[in-house]
């Protein structure tokens, strides 16, 4: 019997695309939490050949471009100490996001347009190991009021059959500070849009990466060929006279979004979006007060690659 709570993951960047580095559960372990692996996707093909009767062909299904996708989420969190990445920096530097760090102050996650990273992940569901070598991925964070933080991460990678190889050295989590609770103590900063103590209730940024599998005669890989990072923000509907976000929806402009999280260093994480552009307004109702709901993009500028940002300090 494997028990769901018995699921785990470790991950560790590739140096070669698709070569196995060999993470260990000491050194690469990430915590995380609604772990889901479909274990084989596969575009499937059958023989159209005639053979004198109705029905499915004789010669069977040809199970092709094998690949295995997996999804899972982390408590958005700094690693404990000031200027060291976190655990889960392998997984955002695979989503298409360089990595800076700065000794004793900082780790810097912003988009690329090439040399994409690339890593392996084992998954392993209580005595089975699935290994995911070439993962590429996306990823939205997520800050809602009065819970954790939260990252989700979606990857492909490429096939391997699944073993029963048990895990190499201790689970260890190591440089995975403990989650915090997104409210007013906590959010040091809360900017929408140029608009500074916004009473925001929720706030997303997806980078929205498009992912592609593709197998040739010679070659696979998980290619990342876009992204379109934006989310939606939500907040309590402020008097029109305080401030118009119906007319910042239909100007063509931009405005600076920043979520600060966290006072002490080592466990601050700011999510900047420094062009978004909102790109609607709708009504919504919270335990009966007026909130509005608003969509976003998070544009570059002519320089490109800096829709986004992810610091921890």
């Amino acid at each position: 019997m494997a028990l769901t709570r018995k699921k785990f993951l470790i991950a560790k960047i590739e140096s070669t695309y698709g070569t196995d580095p060999s993470p260990t559960g000491t050194d690469n372990a990430v915590q995380v939490t609604n772990l889901e692996v479909t274990p084989i996707e596969s575009d499937n093909v059958q023989a159209a050949s005639y053979q004198g009767f109705l029905g499915n062909s004789t010669r069977g299904t040809l199970v092709a471009n094998k690949r295995v996708s997996v999804t899972f989420d982390v408590e958005l969190a700094g690693s404990g100490v000031a200027g060291t990445a976190p655990a889960f920096g392998p997984l955002l530097k695979a989503c298409g996001l360089s990595e800076t760090l700065v000794t004793s102050t900082s780790a810097t996650y912003a988009p690329v347009s090439s040399s994409f990273s690339s890593a392996t992940i084992y998954c392993f569901y209580d005595g089975t190991q699935h290994k995911i070598t070439g993962a590429r991925g996306t990823v939205s964070f997520n800050l809602t009021a009065g819970q954790f933080a939260v990252a989700s991460f979606q990857f492909i990678g490429i096939y391997n059959a699944p073993d029963g190889t048990a895990l190499s050295g201790t689970f260890t989590v190591a440089n995975q500070a403990a989650a915090i609770e997104v409210n007013d103590t906590n959010v040091t900063t809360a900017t929408f849009h140029g608009v500074t103590s916004s009473r925001i209730e929720s706030i997303d940024l997806a980078l929205n990466n498009e992912l592609l599998y593709k197998e040739t005669a010679s070659n696979k890989e998980v290619l990342i060929t876009n992204r379109a990072p934006g989310g939606t923000c939500v907040l309590e509907a402020p008097a029109i006279g305080t401030t118009d976000f119906f007319a910042k929806a239909v100007a063509v402009a931009t405005g600076n979004t920043s979520i600060v999280l966290g006072a002490t260093a080592g466990n601050i994480v700011t999510m900047n979006a420094a062009q978004t552009d909102i790109t609607g307004c709708s009504y919504g109702d919270t335990n009966g007060v007026i909130s509005l709901s608003m969509p976003y993009l998070a544009l570059p500028t002519t320089a490109g690659n800096n829709e986004m940002s992810l610091v921890f300090t």
